[in-house]
């Protein structure tokens, strides 16, 4: 815990006059709270007893230093609330470019095993706890300890009998919140837990609606979602639990401290050793004293949360990219596209078996091949690991004779252009989402992007053409215009190796066709990969390798393959 705290405390470097200024305000409002009863205690113990004349005059500069006071409080006040929380907002806002920063530079393998909806809890509710924590932790712990000390000094000069009998249970109290403490901190990490997984439930269904409602299966939506709600509610019993527990415990701590002072007050008083006006004042500071006890309860309570969320924040931020640019990668020249597999084996993880086996393949620059084969072969996989969306476990993949290990990924990745089955739009409009491929590009690249990929004349078609908003995933169009509104980003990227990925499979016979139009005038003169699920869209490769678990089991045309009587033979006549 030592060393995590040390990491949280480096978020207030860029802040430190704000954090010092809001220390020196809640010193001196923590003096003001400490005063007044000392000017009450005048009043009620001299001035009360000075002559009429005297008195009035004593009273009205009292009066004066006490308004004086209540408004040094008050500026005080607004200081650590408003400037504070600009403070801790300020580090929200690092700590979320931090985190989101990070998880762009984590590979497929991370995201592969992760839920959405978990990610987003460690970068929103975890994040605003841990900024309240570091605006209102030192702050609180400042006020409390200049209240306690300072009340215990002035307590002690008035009468160290009450005084003693004042702070007797003070042991006692601490003993009792340390013990009640470890068990909140437990059930604040699994309460934690458990809200990122109700996050992640809720992501997934909201994410998966139109599906739940094409198998009409809202009802077992609802019984999944009550079973984590049932998990999510039983934590937070847990925690209150406890936090019931040290709450009701500690307001009676305060309370017997009262009741103790006026006790042995009222003995002190008939013993002739103590005046009435000290125990007036030793009530009103045992208020003073009691304020910082519930602030320390508070703080304790909110440290559980803050500490607890910067926890999950560190355990994402320990995670290394599994990919990253060598130490020496250097920037990757204008590729012409000539991609060699040498020998290359792949797994996505130690545990799960070998997708690729010692496979080697030479495609020469500006070649169309095409990988089919059944379902599971590692056509998709191979694909991936041109741009290192994953590492190879051995062999090599060059491009240009260049080993793409030794390339950076930014340079890398931006000569090479993928068209998915799966397209992903991105909320926003159908301008935005073709700009994307290159966001330096002028209207005049975009729209002449979207005539190549034959999508300029649908997107005219739409309310407000280019400025159209799409909606979220693009759900305001078809299949088709979102497949050609992704190759027209493809357009305007303007890589020299692409690769199609079964990009026409889920489309219908009109989409397909326009769309492989797109596609092959998109192809023209670039190297390009294409994952064919309906073979007849690839019977024009120059070149076709079919894939088995085994690696490639066959290649060549489409003619020269259906003549082997083959695997590929088989595939033809079953699609």
């Amino acid at each position: 815990m030592k060393e995590n705290l040390k990491k949280l405390v480096q978020y207030y470097k860029p802040y430190l006059g704000v954090f010092w200024a809001d220390m020196f305000f809640a010193v001196l409002q923590s003096g003001t709270a400490l005063i007044l009863p000392l000017i009450i205690r005048r009043i009620t113990g001299t001035v009360i007893y000075m002559e009429r004349q005297e008195a009035l005059t004593e009273l009205l500069y009292l009066s004066l230093i006490m308004l004086a006071l209540v408004l040094l409080s008050a500026f005080c006040n607004y200081y650590i609330s408003y400037y504070g929380h600009v403070m801790g907002a300020k580090i929200e806002y690092d700590m979320r470019a931090e985190i989101f920063n990070h998880y762009q530079k984590l590979s497929f393998s991370f995201y592969d095993d992760e839920k959405v909806g978990q990610l987003m809890s460690r970068i929103t509710s975890d994040l605003f706890d841990i900024t309240e924590l570091l605006h209102h932790g030192p702050e609180n712990i400042i006020i409390s300890v200049i209240k306690i000390v300072g009340a215990l000094m002035i307590l002690c000069s008035i009468s160290p009998k009450l005084a003693f009998a004042a702070f007797i249970m003070v042991p006692v109290m601490v003993v009792y919140a340390w013990v009640v403490n470890k068990y909140m901190m437990e059930s604040a990490r699994k309460n934690r837990a458990r809200l990122a997984e109700i996050n992640a439930q809720i992501e997934d269904n909201l994410s998966g609606i139109r599906v739940v409602k094409s198998f009409a299966n809202e009802d077992i939506e609802c019984r999944k979602f009550a079973k984590g709600n049932d998990e999510f509610l039983a934590s937070k019993k847990e925690r209150y639990f406890y936090m019931g527990i040290y709450n009701g415990g500690m307001s009676s701590f305060s309370t017997l401290i009262q009741i103790l002072v006026v006790t042995v007050g009222a003995y002190l008083i008939t013993g002739g050793t103590l005046d009435v006006t000290d125990l007036l004042t030793f009530l009103l500071y045992i208020g003073v004293f009691t304020d910082p006890i519930k602030t320390l309860i508070n703080f304790t309570e909110q440290f559980q949360s803050g500490y607890s969320g910067y926890e999950r924040f560190l355990e994402i931020m320990a995670i290394e990219p599994d990919i990253q640019d060598a130490p020496d990668a250097v920037e990757a020249p204008a590729f012409a596209g000539d991609i060699s597999f040498d020998r290359v084996s792949f797994a996505y993880n130690d545990h799960a078996p070998q997708v690729l086996k010692h496979v080697s393949l030479d495609i020469p620059a500006g070649s169309y091949v095409a990988l089919v084969g059944s379902s599971g072969a590692g056509k998709t996989t191979l694909c991936s690991l041109i741009p290192r969306f994953y590492d190879i476990e051995e062999g090599s993949i060059t491009i240009d004779g260049m080993d793409i290990r030794g390339l950076t990924l930014n340079s890398l990745r931006k000569q090479i252009g993928i068209v998915q089955q799966d397209v992903y739009l991105f909320a926003g409009t159908v301008y935005e989402n073709i700009l994307y491929g290159r966001p330096d590009a002028t209207k005049e690249e975009v729209i002449a992007a979207a005539v190549s990929a034959n999508a300029h004349e649908f997107i005219m078609s739409l309310p407000e053409g280019y400025e159209t908003d799409i909606g979220q995933r693009g759900i305001k169009l078809s299949g088709g215009q979102k497949q050609r509104i992704s190759i027209a980003r493809v357009f305007l990227k303007n890589p020299p190796i692409l690769i199609f990925d079964e990009a026409t499979s889920s489309l219908d016979n009109e989409s397909e066709r326009v769309v492989q139009e797109s596609l092959e005038k998109l192809a023209q003169n670039r190297t390009t990969l294409v994952i064919a699920h309906r073979l007849s869209t690839i019977r024009n490769a120059g070149r076709i390798l079919v894939l088995t678990e085994d690696g490639i089991a066959e290649e060549g045309t489409h003619e020269e393959l259906l003549e082997k009587k083959g695997i590929y033979e088989k595939l033809y006549h079953m699609r």
